[in-house]
């Protein structure tokens, strides 16, 4: 599939952002994985070493006190969920679980502890599946099992990646849209600027075809010439164009139309310069109103209509119909031609900037119809095609007619 230079730049851009945000987010996983195997190993030194010091405490009573304190100091300065239990799964001691539940049965006074053997069963069981136990041989040849979870600390350093790529993502997010709409705007700048230029442009040497048009018919006495009056038709089409032009940019102005005449009329102008051989037929509801800016109005028709006799290769035909949804109150507008077809695929590319399927041209005439249809608070589609059979755009506007229900 060729690719226009919009479309080709637009995805070298995205590609981009796709590989730098692939290098943030393998970088962070690694890194962290890295940190997290490091911590892991370090808390279970810990474990093992408070496991070693408790056992010590309980099983050499002859210490003296000094080394007793130092072993409970020892003990007492590492911070982890832990358990001690025999071979029979009976807890022997725990560290940093909930101190109000006790595994002892309390015969305190104290409210806040209650007897609850089964909080440090399902303790016990989730210390299980998550490290091997570190035993300890006793010296009467008994076994300690000492079980351990992963601290606070290390649970949220697994899920700071997950965080961290969840803001970088948003901030990409921003980005791309910030820069997007900066890039946007800065070409609807060069595009208006062009446009007004070009009105300018052109508008001293339309003044100039008017005037000559009317030296030939004064000289020659041709007042109603066709050929003249033909020419004349074309020099003020001209003028309307420049007038378009140099209106782009400003807020169009829109005052209600019967939308068939706004058609039939464009229709007539159009239908004498193209091929004979493209029959044109405006059919529908006549009565019909919408908001309209007509110089912009017909320059949606001009780009539909021009597109549909492109896509007629020799004789052919161009349907329109106007027809009104009252429950919605909403006009369509349906334009038909017999020609090649389009994509299903590409109905929406369509309408993007760039997007042509003819060798010349900037594919730029569908983007602006759908702007103006967008100016007139409207929109348009691709209703259907067929591949060798014709194509058909629906233009949806508000009608400007209300209609109050039907009294019974």
């Amino acid at each position: 599939m060729n690719l226009t230079p919009y479309q080709y730049n637009q995805q070298r851009w995205k590609f981009a952002l796709l590989i730098f945000a692939a290098l943030i987010a393998g970088a962070s996983l690694l890194y962290t994985n890295y940190l997290v195997r490091n911590l892991s190993k370090s808390e279970r030194t810990k474990a093992e070493v408070w496991a070693m010091s408790t056992r010590n405490i309980i099983t050499m009573p002859d210490l003296d006190d000094e080394a007793i304190t130092f072993i409970y100091a020892v003990r007492d300065s590492l911070s982890l969920p832990a358990i001690i239990a025999d071979a029979h799964d009976s807890i022997i001691y725990w560290r940093d679980l909930d101190s109000t539940k006790t595994n002892i049965l309390a015969d305190s006074n104290d409210d806040n502890l209650q007897y609850d053997p089964a909080y440090f069963n399902r303790q016990l069981a989730i210390m299980k599946e998550s490290h091997p136990p570190i035993i300890i041989n006793l010296p009467n040849g008994g076994q300690w099992f000492v079980y351990y979870k992963d601290s606070l600390l290390l649970n949220q350093l697994r899920f700071f990646p997950y965080v961290q790529l969840s803001l970088i993502a948003i901030f990409l997010g921003i980005a791309y849209t910030v820069f997007n709409s900066i890039r946007k705007s800065e070409q609807n700048l060069v595009w208006v600027g062009m446009a007004k230029e070009a009105a300018h442009q052109l508008g001293t040497p339309i003044s100039s075809l008017m005037a000559w048009l009317e030296l030939v018919r004064a000289k020659f006495d041709a007042e109603n010439d066709p050929l003249l009056i033909e020419m004349e038709s074309d020099v003020k089409r001209l003028e309307i164009v420049a007038d378009r032009f140099s209106k782009i940019g400003s807020a169009p102005v829109l005052q209600s139309h019967a939308v068939y005449k706004v058609v039939v009329d464009f229709v007539s102008y159009f239908k004498v310069r193209t091929s004979d051989k493209i029959i044109f037929n405006v059919s529908g509801d006549t009565k019909v109103e919408a908001m309209l800016n007509v110089p912009l109005f017909d320059w949606v028709l001009e780009n539909l209509l021009k597109n549909a006799a492109n896509a007629i290769e020799s004789a052919g035909r161009i349907d329109i119909v106007i027809s009104e949804n009252i429950a919605k109150e909403q006009i369509f507008i349906d334009i038909s031609d017999t020609g090649k077809g389009i994509p299903r695929a590409k109905f929406d590319a369509v309408f993007q900037p760039g997007f042509t399927t003819r060798k010349r041209g900037w594919g730029l005439g569908l983007s602006l119809t759908k702007r103006m249809i967008e100016y007139h608070k409207g929109q348009i589609f691709v209703k259907e095609s067929e591949i060798d059979k014709g194509t058909t755009f629906r233009i949806v506007l508000p009608s400007s007619q209300t209609y109050e229900p039907a009294q019974i």
